[in-house]
């Protein structure tokens, strides 16, 4: 095995740095890899949620259209998410170019599922995309497309720590 701060942020090293942690990960099952895969999805959700939130008000407040509307929406979340991740394993030890290779890795896939599929439901809904800042519709239709996202993404990150990919990446480095 090798030390995450000794791999010179080569990518397959990060990826199979700690083989039985993944083993571990790849292991679970039931319960257990579903409550995994909860609390990943909620890690992807607080950053897609932040950064999803501020950029549909910013665009809502500037008068922005749905395209750049979703655009803006989109580029914040993944900044976010991709930031919270990144903070983490930064304050584990790992340089920054190690810490870009890990968010990369294990919030990819979780935050263009939740993307799609929340802005997919905010498109949906009659009216949300055109409702203002002080609007109930704007601030519900939001929250529920968050909601829908959340649930559509738990299969997916649990697919992910099955196989010791995702949010599995980052465990390696919890308890460094």
């Amino acid at each position: 095995m090798t030390d995450p701060k000794q791999d010179h942020g080569h990518p397959v090293a990060i990826a199979v740095q700690d083989q039985g942690h993944q083993h571990h990960a790849a292991a679970q099952s039931g319960r257990d890899l579903t409550r995994s895969a909860m609390s990943a999805t909620l890690h992807c959700l607080t950053g897609c949620a932040i950064g999803e939130v501020l950029g549909m008000a910013l665009a809502t407040w500037w008068g922005w259209s749905n395209g750049p509307s979703i655009a803006l929406a989109v580029l914040l979340a993944f900044a976010f998410g991709y930031g919270l991740t990144m903070s983490a394993v930064l304050r584990a030890g790992l340089s920054r170019r190690q810490a870009v290779k890990v968010a990369l890795a294990a919030d990819t896939l979780s935050i263009l599922t939740m993307e799609i599929v929340d802005n997919a439901v905010l498109l949906a809904v009659p009216g949300a995309m055109e409702s203002g800042l002080a609007d109930l519709l704007f601030w519900g239709s939001l929250a529920v497309a968050l909601a829908v996202a959340f649930v559509a993404t738990v299969p997916v990150n649990r697919a992910l720590l099955a196989r010791g990919k995702g949010h599995a990446v980052v465990h390696a480095f919890h308890h460094h």
